[in-house]
Formats: C-alpha cells, structure tokens, sequence
C-alpha cells in the first residue's frame, strides 16, 4: 500500500485584530508546512509584512489569501520583512512588481543575498563547512547533487530601499510599529512592536512552537546574539505575539523562557559531548546534541544548529577547535 500523504497546503488568510491579518502560506520544507505573511491597514492600503517562498505556484498562493481577507497586491503600500530567508523575503520581487512599492528590510542581509548573487560559490561553502565537521564523503555528495536542483527559493535578488534598524517606525492604522534589531536566528533579523497594543510581530524570533535555527559563519556568535535578543523582546511586556510560523499566542514570556531552557540544555549536551569523546568532529557531536539520530531531513539544520553551539562554547573558552589538516575534519576538545 503506498504510504498516506499529507493534504497540499493553499494559502489562507483570516483576520487576527482589526487591522491585522494573518496570510498563511504554503512551503515544501518537512516539518514547517507553512509560514505566516501579516497584512496591517494602513491607511488605503496595507503595509505586508513578510511575503512567503517563490516556487512555482506560490505567488498565487498569496493572491489567494489576500483576497480571502478582501485584499489585493496592489493594495500594498509597502513590504517589510523580517529577515531575509527565503521563506520570508522569496517572493519580494513579484510583491514589489506588482504594487509598486518599497522593501525595507535589515541591511546585514548578505546570508542570504549573497548567495542568491553566486550560487555555485554558496554551495561550495557550505560543502567545505560540512567536509570540515565531519560529513561522511557519500552522504555529502548525495546531497549536493540534490541541493544544486533545487532552487533557492528567491523569485529574484532585490535590495532594501531603506535599511530597517532601531529607531525606525513603520505607520499603520493600529499606531507605530517601532523596529528591533534581534540578530541569532538570521544576522538580518529584526521585530515590531506596537508598543500601544502591546502587540509583537516577531517573525521567527519568537515561534509558536520553541523551535531553534541560526545561520552559521555570517555573525561572530549567533547563539549569543540569540539570547541577547530575547532580552529585548522580555524587556516589552509584551501580550500578544505574531509570528513568523505557527498560530499567534499572548504567553510571551513563556515562550521565552522555553527558548532559554533549549539553548541551555543544548548548550550543555554539546559541552558533555565534547568532554566524553573529544577530540570530535562537530557532525558526530550532532545527535548527542539532539537526543536522535541524524537523518537526511535533519542533517543540514541541525548540523548548522551544532555548530552555532560549538562556537558559542568556543566564545565563552569552554571548547576549542583544532584545525583540520588535509582531509582530517576540524576537531573540537574541551579547554
């Protein structure tokens, strides 16, 4: 019998506040079947925060939500986002073709522009970070094939017109979105604040479900960037939060705090797996880390994941790592 698959996701939206929409768009990724785009009145149009992935079929699938919330794209008067990853900013291109608008977005965006600018460059890094950890030879060329047909999930390379960094406000109907520069998760990462509503739009800083990801050699320390910014979203007091997957919920500091509890107890999985067979490879350091075995849905995310831990622990003199020679990986020991 052919295994059950699961029902394709369409893009939804449904009203949130007054003013707020929720756009849930479809992805292809195992595990993160959607995210979540906000549509914000402003004025006679909207202010769209974040816009979804560009694969084929996915600029209908925004389309479609808009007008289930009785939107269009031409009622975009502007497109900020978040961050920069694909799943966020991807479609910008065919959102800023469509309404004529601008994009603001942080600018330490090159994580993901520039790659989008020399793709062949970008894999050859990220192949050489895993040769370097450790990945078995067959597996790395496995996937490498597979990851030079897909595509990188950016309809075309766009830059910001305005660079969104602390002190700039983005105005809608509900008050004054007051922007956050909360680097970890992306180095381009930042929130909203809406400090009137209480209201925090927190794209992936903050999750529905705790759930970590950070980019891996594009910040010195993006752990403890990470954790740097969830002291600024704690100093808020926020009551309700938007995020970037996941439905919205109001227990904010709850959420912070399990992201706390994660980083620190994967942080101290990756010490006392370093301490018990070092000198290690980072890619045999993975599943310690992660209490499961490494799998080909999970090698990439939690290999970058263990790494943004190996260097934090490197940061504060904990671990550190001895170069590779040759074709020996980069192996990591206590201090």
């Amino acid at each position: 019998m052919p295994e059950p698959t699961r029902k394709k996701e369409v893009g939804r939206g449904e009203r949130v506040l007054p003013g707020v929409w929720r756009l849930r768009l479809p992805l292809p990724y195992p595990g993160v079947p959607h995210c979540n785009a906000w549509a914000l009145s402003a004025g006679d149009g909207i202010v769209l925060v974040d816009c979804g992935m560009h694969e084929p079929g996915a600029l209908e699938h925004l389309v479609r939500a808009l007008q289930q919330v009785g939107l269009r794209l031409a009622d975009v008067r502007l497109l900020v986002c978040t961050h920069a990853h694909a799943d966020h900013y991807g479609q910008a291109a065919d959102v800023l073709d469509a309404a004529g608008c601008e994009l603001w977005m942080h600018p330490d965006h090159a994580h993901t522009t520039a790659a989008a600018s020399d793709p062949e460059q970008a894999l050859a890094r990220r192949l050489e970070v895993a040769r370097q950890s450790g990945v078995p030879a067959e597996p790395l060329r496995r996937w490498a094939e597979q990851r030079r047909d897909q595509g990188d999930g950016i309809r075309r390379l766009v830059l910001p017109d305005r660079d969104l960094v602390a002190g700039v406000e983005v105005r809608t109907d509900l008050g004054v979105w007051r922007v956050l520069e909360t680097p970890g998760h992306a180095p381009s990462h930042v929130c909203l604040y809406a400090a009137k509503r209480r209201v925090l739009l927190s794209g992936d800083h903050l999750l529905g479900r705790v759930s970590l990801y950070y980019d891996f050699g594009w910040s010195p320390d993006p752990v403890g960037e990470f954790v740097r910014s969830l002291d600024v979203v704690a100093a808020l007091d926020a009551r309700l939060c938007l995020s970037g997957h996941g439905r919205s919920f109001n227990d904010v500091r709850a959420h912070i705090a399990g992201n706390r509890a994660l980083v620190a107890g994967r942080l101290d999985r990756t010490r006392l797996a370093v301490a018990a067979a070092g000198p290690v490879a980072a890619y045999d350091v993975v599943a310690p880390v992660h209490g499961e075995a490494v799998t080909p849905a999970t090698a990439t995310w939690w290999l970058t994941e263990t790494l943004c831990y190996l260097r934090h622990l490197e940061v504060l003199g904990v671990v550190e790592r001895h170069a590779g020679d040759g074709e020996a990986p980069d192996r990591w020991a206590t201090v």
